[in-house]
């Protein structure tokens, strides 16, 4: 039994105006309700330059200020993408409390949330299932996240919380910036970002992102290539009215980086730079992890009146997967002798989701409400699933002590396909919220999320068929008590599920996976200036666990894993010009009830104890106005290795520092990472002794842009 789902199963799928300006986001201009309350939309408008955001849309799916949210959301908004120079989603994200952010082999975001892995990121509030790319962080605006489950806008999700990725949009003036980064390990980024108005009128906007990068890495032998094109387009119909189209294009091509084994209690003392699989470079597709994705969304805005307003948004994806390289099996932790295997995979996969949204403004006497209807359709078409695993000793082992490569090649039509299958999944989805505000500092939110799901599966090898039908009922409620201003405490109730993956004995479709959590906490909000103290408590429950009887081939749904903890964000301009944002987090993951997992034993990848501050100070004035410093430090606390507790990873701390020089239109940056050489590991993301994801070593990055 797992406390988190298994990566492999995600692998093989079954089911400040001292600084530079940033462009603001265009938003539906807004008129007034009778109510005081403005019409509600997906988006922020909020301080676009700076470390704080007063505002959020992923907790209510309605433009909310957090200090008015009964749960624990982070945003990491565009400025702080940029000072530290992260291209990758998973690095941004290491300045929130309560996430462990690494990869898996390498190829693929893993991230977790107070001990539960995040599975998919969500973009602009919708699914966005099976990633198999390093995220860029292109053509994002800012990150939210919304900690605990999400269940009742969101549907089946992990217990921890989502993560959502907002786009850039569209912009009513002219805006161009070009910009070029190149560092260590042989790395280059070109990329830019134009927007502006298509005609006179200004009722048809467009924007294009663009960026290419090619790198090698620390490790030996490893290389990463990737495009990527994000043009967008708004035509503002009427001032009612508005229809959006964003389209990304992503085509990448990684080495296959599966990590270091663990050898006794501990990790392998080898260096951190060996490289233990195979790979034949830049342009060669043998070791590497291939994906071409096509992101489409399309979303239409209308308002009725002051009041109520529709929000209809499509999102589809298509992406092809071609995996093709050798797998580790096993380790001689004596010879050093790794065991490994051959491995091929490819794939077409096909995602369309449909969020129907009507909002609202009512009034009851005094009480002032913001309601929010919706429906939810979505469907994942993945069509000739085709899986090829040797057994052990199917491809040359290697001693990782004295690695020797090996000259065997393959491809996935010379092995033997063991897996050939298509998926036809289907969910329904209707929720209800109520955003009660009985006076200006007591509110209440109230709703409720059902969702049925189909899961079909055909097996192209028996020919076969499978069908699981399902339904989840997923409520909260949540209260905000303002004893001030700048005060607000709250206290929530969620709930949540993920669709079991179990067989049962009796030979029926077991229900899902369900979560509950129980949040307490303080948000102090001083306009530039925000923190969140929050308390909480998570239950999964359901878990398959080995049937006593069949422990082989069937399951029970007896097991439990809890996740407790404390947690602290701040973010915001302390002094004209210094900016901060800062986090440490306390969380206790453990199994809670297990027939075949020792009762106690800690969730994988999942620290104690874990902190992370990033501070930059910009010069205001004087003849080095503009100049400025940033320091990070990021401290992960020992963690277990895996579920069975059978090694620890290290903890570590990290410091990172820069330089920038911002005048006027252009900005020249200087980005040390690692900036004392330590070598640490991120964590080992497969949840086994076989693969721990080093960290990268000093390293440096310069970037160079141009705003016009």
């Amino acid at each position: 039994m797992a406390g988190t789902t298994p990566v492999a199963q995600q692998v093989q799928p079954s089911t400040q105006p001292s600084q530079t300006p940033q462009p603001e986001s265009q938003t539906q201009q807004q008129t007034p309700s009778a109510s005081g309350d403005e019409a509600i939309e997906l988006v922020v408008r909020g301080e676009q330059n700076g470390y704080r955001v007063p505002d959020a849309s992923t907790a209510t799916r309605t433009d909310t200020p957090l200090r008015d949210i009964p749960a624990s959301v982070q945003v990491i908004p565009r400025q702080i993408i940029e000072d530290r120079a992260v291209t990758q989603v998973y690095q941004a994200l290491q300045n929130v409390s309560g996430i462990n952010a690494s990869t898996y082999q390498g190829v693929i975001d893993q991230v977790s949330i107070r001990g539960f892995d995040t599975g998919s990121y969500y973009r602009n509030g919708s699914t966005n299932p099976f990633q198999y790319d390093l995220v860029t962080t292109d053509n994002l605006e800012r990150i939210e996240v919304l900690k605990g489950p999400a269940g009742v806008l969101f549907g089946q999700g992990p217990p921890g919380g989502i993560v959502n990725l907002v786009t850039k949009k569209p912009l009513s003036e002219p805006y161009y910036n070009l910009s070029f980064a190149a560092g260590s390990f042989d790395s280059y980024r070109p990329s830019l970002d134009i927007s502006g108005p298509l005609n006179a009128e200004k009722t048809l906007l467009y924007r294009f992102v663009g960026s290419y990068e090619e790198s090698k890495s620390f490790i030996n032998e490893v290389n990463h290539k990737n495009y990527f094109f994000a043009p967008s387009v708004q035509w503002n119909i009427s001032k009612d009215t508005k229809l959006a189209l964003e389209l990304e294009l992503i085509n990448t091509s990684i080495s296959v980086n599966p990590g270091i084994p663990a050898i006794g209690r501990g990790i392998a003392a080898i260096p951190t730079s060996r490289y233990l699989d195979e790979s034949d470079g830049f342009d060669k597709p043998f070791g590497k992890n291939s994906v071409r994705k096509y992101n489409l969304t399309a979303t239409l805005d209308h308002r009725f009146n002051q009041d109520w307003s529709v929000r209809n948004t499509f999102f589809a994806k298509w992406f092809n997967l071609d995996r093709l390289n050798p797998l580790y099996s096993s380790l001689d932790e004596k010879t050093g002798v790794l065991t490994r295997a051959t491995y091929a995979g490819e794939g077409l996969y096909k995602s369309y989701f449909n969020n129907l949204d009507i909002i609202g403004n009512v009034k009851t006497g005094s009480i002032v409400h913001k309601i929010l209807a919706g429906f939810e359709f979505g469907k994942e078409i993945n069509t000739d699933l085709k899986f090829a695993a040797g057994y052990p000793g199917s491809y040359p082992s290697i001693n990782i002590f004295n690695p020797i490569r090996s000259s065997i090649r393959y491809s996935l039509n010379s092995l033997t396909i063991n897996v050939n299958r298509d998926e036809n999944n289907t969910t329904y989805g209707f929720y209800l919220q109520d955003q009660i505000a009985f006076a200006d500092n007591l509110k209440l939110l109230l709703g409720g999320r059902f969702d049925s799901y189909q899961q079909n599966q055909f097996d192209r090898v028996d020919l076969t068929p499978s069908k699981a039908n399902s339904s989840a009922f997923s409520p909260r409620v949540g209260i905000v008590y303002q004893p001030s201003q700048a005060v607000s405490l709250y206290a929530s109730f969620t709930k949540g599920f993920v669709p079991s993956g179990a067989t049962l004995a009796s030979g029926k479709v077991p229900p899902p996976e369900e979560s509950t959590q129980y949040e307490v906490g303080t948000k102090l909000d001083f306009g530039k200036f925000s923190g969140t103290l929050a308390f909480y408590d998570i239950t999964q429950s359901n878990i398959p666990t080995p049937d006593p009887n069949n422990p082989a081939v069937f399951s029970v749904l007896t097991g439990e894993v809890k996740s407790r903890g404390i947690e602290l964000d701040v973010s915001g301009e302390i002094l004209p010009g210094l900016n901060v944002i800062a986090a440490y987090a306390y969380d206790d993951a453990f199994v809670s009830r297990d027939n075949s997992t020792p009762v106690g034993n800690r969730f994988a990848n999942a620290p104690r104890n874990s902190a992370s501050v990033w501070t930059t100070y910009q010069l205001q004035t004087g003849n080095l106005k503009g100049l400025g410093f940033g320091l990070g430090v990021y401290y992960v606390g020992e963690r277990a290795g895996d579920l069975d507790n059978s090694y620890e990873i290290p903890s570590y701390v990290r410091f990172d520092t820069s330089i920038f020089y911002r005048r006027k239109n252009w900005r020249a940056q200087l980005n040390f990472q690692n900036l004392f050489n330590t070598e640490y590991y991120l964590g080992s993301p497969n949840s086994n002794r076989l693969g721990v994801t080093p960290g990268a070593p000093f390293s440096v990055v310069g970037t160079l842009s141009l705003q016009f």
